[in-house]
């Protein structure tokens, strides 16, 4: 490959062994524009998270469990791909003892001690980065202006969270907050922005002290002389500044972001001042949402659950007359969703999987993949919508008359961890990890399991994934009355299917204890239930689960519509 043969010459001329190639860009987003997309240029590999390395004599591409096979497909043939925890970047450069060259702004401190510290390798921080000396491309950056949020749309103000940071700062004994991702200054001063396609985030660094005093760094031609208005104790300066300004702060105490502050503004942080070892507060804050933001993040579920129910009648009714596939349903999907004028985009890329491609766990359809829906295929739909009072993420699986028992019985495993999720009885203490085994254990008494996390945390009106929170085997972060969460366990068949089950979920204070509650307002596919395998709990609870999706999508339907959500809500 013409590419790699290019880097493979300038690891010569920098006297490199090898260059790492991460997905992210220097704001460390999830999703990030096309032109930044450095380890697709290199690799082909188009997920949403990876990194390569590049070797004189091999070149790896790590990923995780969920894009181990999309990777295969799309890069296996000039990568060796490794799937991560299984095997760590560490474990290929074993007893080496080799110089490894890297960009200081694509990588965290953090990343680098993870991923590659338990080696003998030394590595390199580089002014430039290798790919863009051979990746020749127009840049062209979104120039929508950063704005308000309404104030319906927020449970507090801005000046109240200013507050909460700055008495955390005096609590830690620090001076600066030095705040790098994106999306915490966008919950900090209740602002959004358009700098991604799937989420409101607006590029920026925030650098607040402990008397209040802020420089917020952004691309100042994206701050309108009203949004200056609304802050006028707010120092803006241009992203160029940030360096400089950091330079001259000497002898004081911060608290930095350890996932998304580069290597390279952690180095001049560094340099005359103390870092002290605590997280950036504001991912703890961001994730409780207030009574104002849950009430919204509702309304935002309920438009979302009638454009995905009247897109899921629509496509049971005529998979079988009219030629539709992957990509043509995504794309009706879309069109339900458009017809709320409180839509404003996707919160992440349609999956939409018919028969083999569903067994991908994020996969995107292209024309070269491009499946038709037929009959005795089962489709797997996950996807989400940005409004301007929520988002959302939904994964349902439908059955194209599929008569398989086995598929089944498999369907209705997932639905029993499903249901254990949504029915946990939570403790002041409870942490995912401890969810995580009670989604995966029907599948387990017969042996099978799934190979990512059984929940993410979702922000409000911003990321799709987003932390602290999460159902995983690891994740020791304790639940709290307010934190949304996803519970979707699955089952992944290589070439043969996939099955997802997905609700958005929130804890709610009840009687003083703490459940669980559906956010997620579309019916569950009952064709590829076993019912006999469910007992009355389980029963009880998708009765009414149903009955709940019922009443609340039932006055946006028409007549036929709506005796065909009173049949997909029935009680079995």
């Amino acid at each position: 490959m013409e590419k790699i043969k290019k880097i493979k010459k300038i690891l010569k001329r920098e006297k490199i062994d090898g260059y790492i190639i991460p997905k992210n860009d220097e704001f460390y987003a999830e999703y990030i524009p096309k032109y930044n997309d450095r380890l697709n240029f290199i690799s082909g590999f188009t997920g949403s998270y990876g990194f390569a390395l590049i070797l004189k004599e091999k070149n790896y591409l790590f990923v995780d469990g969920r894009y181990t096979l999309q990777a295969n497909n799309q890069s296996g043939k000039f990568f060796k791909i490794i799937t991560i925890p299984d095997q760590m970047p560490s474990d290929i450069l074993k007893g080496r003892r080799i110089l490894i060259g890297f960009d200081p702004n694509l990588f965290t401190q953090k990343t680098l001690s993870i991923f590659f510290g338990k080696n003998k390798c030394k590595f390199k921080p580089l002014a430039k980065n290798l790919i863009d000396e051979i990746w020749k491309r127009k840049v062209v950056k979104k120039s929508n202006k950063f704005y308000l949020m309404p104030k319906k749309s927020v449970s507090e103000k801005y000046q109240y969270k200013i507050n909460k940071i700055v008495n955390y700062l005096k609590k830690k004994k620090s001076d600066f907050l030095f705040i790098t991702a994106s999306e915490n200054n966008a919950w900090l001063l209740n602002i959004r922005g358009r700098d991604t396609k799937y989420t409101p985030i607006p590029y920026s660094h925030i650098l607040i002290d402990k008397n209040k005093k802020i420089k917020f760094f952004c691309d100042l031609k994206k701050i309108s002389s009203s949004l200056r208005d609304n802050f006028k104790k707010i120092k803006f300066l241009d992203f160029n500044a940030c360096a400089k300004q950091l330079l001259q702060i000497k002898k004081k105490k911060f608290i930095i972001d350890e996932d998304s502050c580069s290597f390279f503004l952690k180095t001049i942080i560094n340099k005359n001042n103390k870092v002290l070892n605590f997280k950036d507060p504001i991912y703890f804050f961001k994730a409780i949402k207030g009574k104002q933001e849950i009430e919204n993040i509702k309304k935002a579920h309920i438009y979302d659950g009638v454009a995905l129910t009247k897109y899921l009648f629509w496509l049971k009714k005529n998979f079988n007359k009219k030629n539709i596939t992957e990509i043509s349903a995504s794309q009706k999907l879309l069109k339900y969703r458009k017809k709320n004028k409180k839509f404003k985009f996707l919160s992440f890329p349609t999956i939409s999987g018919a028969g083999p491609n569903g067994a991908i766990i994020h996969y995107k359809p292209t024309s070269k993949t491009d499946r038709r829906l037929k009959k005795g295929d089962i489709y797997l739909v996950d996807s989400g919508g940005q409004y301007e009072f929520g988002t959302t993420d939904v994964t349902r699986t439908i059955s194209l008359e599929n008569s398989n028992r086995r598929i089944k019985d498999i369907f209705t495993r997932v639905l029993k961890g499903h249901i254990a999720v949504a029915s946990y009885k939570l403790k002041r203490n409870t942490s995912g990890s401890g969810i995580d085994a009670k989604a995966r254990k029907y599948l387990k008494q017969i042996g099978l399991n799934y190979a990512h996390g059984t929940g993410h945390g979702v922000g409000y009106f911003l990321n799709v994934h987003e932390g602290p929170h999460a159902i995983s085997k690891k994740n020791r972060v304790s639940f709290k009355v307010g934190m949304v969460v996803s519970n979707e366990p699955g089952y992944y068949e290589k070439n043969k299917f996939g099955i997802r089950i997905e609700n958005l979920i929130y804890v709610k204070e009840n009687n003083r204890k703490m459940i669980f509650e559906n956010l997620t307002m579309a019916p569950i596919e009952k064709d590829l239930i076993i019912q006999e395998k469910l007992n009355n709990n389980e029963k009880n609870w998708l009765n009414n689960y149903h009955d709940t999706v019922f009443k609340n999508l039932r006055q946006f339907m028409n007549k036929t519509e709506t005796l065909e959500l009173k049949k997909a809500c029935s009680a079995i």
